[in-house]
């Protein structure tokens, strides 16, 4: 008897960590709003590298721009940081330095965690807390503890204009193609 438990508790094991990562994925994909559809709003709290924002963040208030959402599980993840990273890092030639794009980094963190992470890694982007996983859930993010890695871009008109399901943080076309999608979408050359 403890032969088969040996034997079979690895296997057991990689069927539970396969099945974990499989459907959320596969999941992602049929959940949440489409392109073309009206983009949820959300008024949530916010912060920035400078501290947690005085008046709250507002999709309905950025109508006009371009906007990217950027759910992540958790701040100071090695996936987050890099993904986070990368945005900061490109910054300019990307998100045209924040002039008519607007990055929300959105997690179920405090506005407080995501200030204090903004600050010590210089993030210039804006961040939202979903604390009780509201948006998440509108957006087919949210995963019943934190949210799932998804990507919105919201043209200036409030409707989807792109999704990316998974967003994958550690593979370099990620970013390459959101630059792409950001060109089509702002007219950028």
């Amino acid at each position: 008897m403890r032969r088969f438990a040996v034997t079979i508790l690895p296997l057991a094991l990689t069927l539970i960590a396969a099945s974990a990562f499989v459907p959320v994925s596969a999941q992602a994909q049929d959940v949440g709003p489409k392109v073309g559809d009206v983009a949820p709003d959300f008024t949530l709290p916010g912060a920035t590298k400078a501290g947690v924002t005085s008046a709250p963040v507002s999709l309905s208030k950025l109508k006009g721009q371009t906007v990217v959402i950027a759910f992540f599980p958790k701040a100071r993840t090695s996936g987050c940081t890099a993904q986070m990273t990368h945005y900061r890092d490109l910054w300019a030639s990307m998100f045209n330095s924040g002039k008519g794009i607007t990055v929300i980094g959105v997690s179920v963190d405090a506005d407080t965690t995501l200030a204090a992470w903004a600050k010590e890694a210089n993030f210039p982007m804006l961040f939202a807390s979903d604390a009780n996983g509201a948006m998440g859930k509108a957006y087919g993010a949210f995963n019943g503890s934190m949210e799932n890695r998804l990507l919105y871009i919201v043209g200036p008109d409030g409707k989807i204009a792109s999704t990316t399901k998974p967003f994958k943080p550690m593979v370099e076309e990620s970013y390459t193609e959101l630059a792409a999608q950001l060109k089509k979408i702002t007219g950028a050359k």
